[in-house]
């Protein structure tokens, strides 16, 4: 696993050495990221359930203005800390549940990631996109990972389903909620 592109393109990431971490492959990553294009660029990333934080160090490496991240898992953080300092491009960690995170932030992010573990109930992560909807800025966008057999869940009232692939048994579901004018 490594980064894709940006200032720390080729570099090798850490993944935790866990049962239920599932690293995002690079070929999902690189394809999120080409769906994305410029709007990485000067956000304010969330990386939700981050394991060795792919998501939010490839956001940051493709000139993302910051990102946080978000894992309770004590291999996941130290694979994750060890990812941060290695590669030098800034990140913050928050040792948390998704939840707690989300109910105490006072922040506000352009683009999160949600790259939850297989088990994850869809009613769980319905929860989570409902929780993320006061943090995230109009016309921000949410991606999120599912296993492809997994129900869609339901979403926010004011956002909208930008686009869905499939890669293998993986299902990448981009959210954007409106912006004030819509």
């Amino acid at each position: 696993m490594r980064i894709i592109a940006g200032t720390a393109g080729g570099r090798r990431l850490k993944a935790p050495d866990t049962d239920g971490t599932r690293p995002a492959t690079d070929r999902v990553r690189e394809a999120v990221f080409s769906s994305l294009g410029d709007f990485v660029v000067d956000s304010v990333v969330v990386d939700l359930y981050a394991g060795s934080g792919s998501y939010g160090l490839e956001a940051l490496s493709r000139g993302a203005a910051s990102a946080t991240f978000v894992e309770n898992g004590n291999a996941a953080i130290r694979a994750l800390s060890e990812n941060i300092q290695t590669l030098g491009i800034g990140g913050e960690v928050h040792r948390s549940t998704v939840r707690q995170f989300l109910d105490t932030n006072s922040g506000s992010f352009d683009l999160v990631f949600v790259d939850p573990p297989w088990p994850l109930a869809t009613e769980e992560l319905e929860g989570d996109l409902l929780a993320i909807d006061p943090c995230l800025r109009p016309g921000g966008v949410v991606v999120a990972s599912r296993r492809h057999t997994d129900r869609v869940p339901e979403l926010p009232e004011n956002w909208r389903v930008a686009a869905e692939k499939r890669y293998g048994d993986t299902r990448i579901l981009r959210y954007q909620k409106e912006t004030e004018d819509e």
